[in-house]
C-alpha cells in the first residue's frame, strides 16, 4: 500500500511590516487550511485547522449544544471556529465556537457577513486541545466582553469569563447556564464531553 501526501502551497506570506485588515482577510480566505489569528500588537499566529478525533469529536458535541439550544429559542447565529471576528484593539480572533444575538446578526450587512466583521460575539467558547497553552487561552478570554468560557479537558473543568465579575471555575458534573445572555441554555459537559 502507497501513501501519498499531497499539499497545495499556501499564498506566500507578504514582505510587510503588518497586514491590513483587508489584506489579512485576503490571507485568509486564500489559505483555508490554515487557522490565522493575529493579536494587537499585529502578531499573526497560525495554526493546521486539523486536530485530532477526540478534540474534532467534542467540538462537534459543544456546537451542537449550541445549535439545538439555538433552534428552539431562535435567539442568534451559532459560529464555529472558521468564523473570525475584528476586535476593538485591532485583533482578529476566530473562537471554537461563537454565538451572536439575533438582532445583532441582522444588523450587519451581507459583505460584513461574508467576511470578519468588527464585533465581538455575545458568546465565545474555546476548547483546550492538546497542543494549546492553557495560560494563552486565559489571554485570549480575557478579550471578549459579555460571557466567554475556556474549557479544559485536562483539568476537567470550564472556566468562565463574563464582564464585571471574578472568572469562576465549574467543574464538568456541574451545570452550566448560559446566563442572561443565552436565556435557557444548560448544559453538563461531563455529559457530552470524551475525556
Amino acid at each position: 500500500m502507497s501513501l501519498f501526501w499531497a499539499m497545495q502551497s499556501p499564498s506566500p506570506i507578504p514582505q510587510i511590516e503588518q497586514f491590513s485588515d483587508d489584506e489579512l482577510v485576503r490571507f485568509c480566505l486564500a489559505n483555508p487550511e490554515l487557522n490565522v489569528e493575529r493579536d494587537e500588537n499585529g502578531t499573526l499566529f497560525m495554526t493546521l485547522s486539523l486536530t485530532h478525533l477526540l478534540t474534532s469529536s467534542n467540538n462537534s458535541e459543544l456546537i451542537g449544544e449550541f445549535v439545538i439550544w439555538n433552534r428552539k429559542a431562535k435567539a442568534g447565529k451559532v459560529i464555529d471556529s472558521n468564523g473570525g471576528f475584528f476586535l476593538k484593539d485591532k485583533s482578529l480572533k476566530a473562537p471554537d465556537v461563537a454565538w451572536i444575538r439575533k438582532d445583532r446578526w441582522d444588523a450587519l450587512s451581507l459583505d460584513e457577513k461574508k467576511s470578519f466583521p468588527y464585533l465581538a460575539p455575545d458568546f465565545v467558547l474555546e476548547l483546550q486541545s492538546d497542543s494549546d497553552n492553557i495560560n494563552d487561552l486565559k489571554s485570549k478570554m480575557e478579550k471578549w466582553v459579555r460571557l466567554a468560557w475556556l474549557v479544559s479537558t485536562r483539568e476537567q473543568q470550564t472556566y468562565r469569563y463574563q464582564s464585571g465579575q471574578e472568572v469562576s471555575v465549574i467543574p464538568f458534573a456541574s451545570t452550566l447556564y448560559g446566563e442572561d445572555v443565552l436565556p435557557g441554555f444548560e448544559t453538563v459537559l461531563a455529559d457530552i464531553l470524551e475525556l
